[in-house]
């Protein structure tokens, strides 16, 4: 049985009313709410439900579907999320109504739902750079991107350090949802609060400020800092940002919410904070408070390009990919290292491989494939891709049953293809590729990504 530690009961109570304790206590004991946000990009329908209140692409689930059998999520079509974090879109678009070509950094991204959140709300010419310093970790912040498909987001996995060193004044927007105590799950996740002690919460805040001067020193003059954690003790919380005010040059920002939303508003100073309690809210424990970096950047990057990793295609290869993408006119080609070859969006190819000089790049913009002699060998991102064609190869339709021996990378029966490629769809939405030889068919779904159990 999870008790609570009577050490963080006394700082719950320096934080609520006596009456708040109680009702959050037995929030505990209240089934947690089931909430997803759908990809707009991939999705015409808004899926049923209620809308979670501050967030246009979230919606709260009657109950928790076994997600793994639903086909849809390998396809990103929708990513769970807890409800309370989606208040990151009112930040956004209060902040940034008009988002134009911005550089965005989520510090601390895995495993992705605030990073695929940004490639939505930024748009397709802004650029995403999603890093996750733990390489297992940073892995599944790759496969979450792609299955979400915009092109949009680099992924990287480096020391915080070597942003605020080598990335100077380079971001418009940076988001840190650092790592913490974790007090905020505790609903979730009973097996933390036997794991709760004071020492870890000190530990936690001291790694936290290390982060966030990293961070600062990685926004450009005027830029957001998008602090937030799911922890509620104040050392983790206001008495960061407190600690923000005193080391930098900072100032608040005015951010508006409805008061039937059931957030608790705050100040540190003139900084803003929002705190979410499941007894007050339909979510779980969060805080996040906004920043805007005021004064000169000194000695701000200007990165070079030493050594291109990334190389223009000639025009017959680009005629090669063209027809395998709706609007492959938006879209710049580059082989790494002269054989992978991704899409970018916009300026990305440029900023890519400019951020390749400083930091390690793992993923970016989409994978395409290779060109073998005069055809396309496609890459999996690639079918996963929001504007991948579904013109150029054969669509094999499969019902729920049929997705899921594929996504389990099992047998698909070769006479529900066409001899070839083929992309294979559920419900329209493409979930991967299958070559039909012969009478066998070849199942190419990305064998670290197969579904083990459902």
């Amino acid at each position: 049985m999870s008790t609570l530690s009577p050490e963080f009961l006394q700082i719950l109570a320096g934080t609520l009313s006596e009456e708040g304790v109680g009702q959050w206590l037995a929030s505990l004991d209240a089934p947690a709410p089931v909430s997803i946000r759908f990809n707009p990009y991939k999705v015409t329908q808004k899926p049923e439900g209620e809308n979670v209140p501050w967030s246009r692409y979230g919606f709260y689930l009657p109950d928790r579907p076994v997600f793994t059998a639903d086909p849809r999520l390998h396809g990103g079509a929708y990513y769970v999320q807890e409800a309370s974090s989606m208040f990151l879109e009112q930040l956004f678009t209060q902040l940034f109504p008009e988002p134009g070509r911005m550089k965005i950094l989520d510090l601390c991204a895995a495993p992705g739902g605030k990073t695929t959140h940004l490639s939505v709300l930024a748009g397709l010419e802004s650029l995403v750079v999603a890093n996750e310093v733990i390489r297992t970790r940073a892995n599944i912040l790759s496969e979450n991107v792609q299955k979400w498909g915009l092109g949009n987001v680099a992924v990287t996995s480096n020391d915080p350090e070597r942003f605020g060193k080598h990335l100077r004044g380079f971001f418009d927007l940076v988001v840190v949802d650092a790592p913490c105590s974790g007090e905020g799950m505790f609903r979730k996740s009973p097996d933390c609060r036997n794991e709760w002690t004071p020492n870890h919460v000190h530990l936690c805040a001291s790694r936290q400020q290390r982060i966030l001067a990293d961070a600062w020193d990685a926004l450009k003059e005027d830029g957001i800092l998008v602090y937030s954690t799911c922890t509620y003790n104040p050392q983790e919380n206001e008495e960061n940002v407190r600690w923000m005010t005193e080391t930098f040059d900072c100032e608040g920002v005015s951010i508006e919410t409805d008061p039937g939303w059931g957030l608790v508003r705050g100040a540190v100073q003139d900084i803003q904070t929002f705190r979410f309690f499941p007894h007050l809210v339909r979510g779980e424990g969060f805080f996040a408070a906004v920043l805007r970096k005021v004064g000169k950047v000194k000695k701000e990057t200007r990165l070079k390009v030493r050594k291109a990793v990334l190389t223009d295609l000639s025009k017959s290869q680009f005629e090669i990919l063209a027809p395998w993408i709706n609007q492959s006119g938006l879209m710049h080609f580059a082989a790494l290292n002269g054989q992978r070859i991704f899409g970018y969006y916009a300026r990305h190819r440029e900023l890519v491989n400019a951020l390749a000089e400083v930091l390690t790049v793992l993923y970016s913009g989409v994978e395409v494939g290779q060109i073998m002699g005069k055809k396309l060998k496609p890459e999996h991102a690639l079918a996963v891709f929001h504007d991948v064609s579904h013109r150029v190869v054969p669509l094999a339709s499969l019902d729920r049953e049929e997705a899921l021996r594929f996504l389990r990378k099992e047998e698909v029966d070769p006479q529900r293809l066409t001899e070839g490629i083929n992309l294979v769809t559920f419900q329209g939405l493409p979930l991967g590729w299958i070559k039909r030889i012969g009478h066998r068919a070849n199942n190419l779904y990305p064998k670290d990504w197969r579904i083990l159990h459902v």
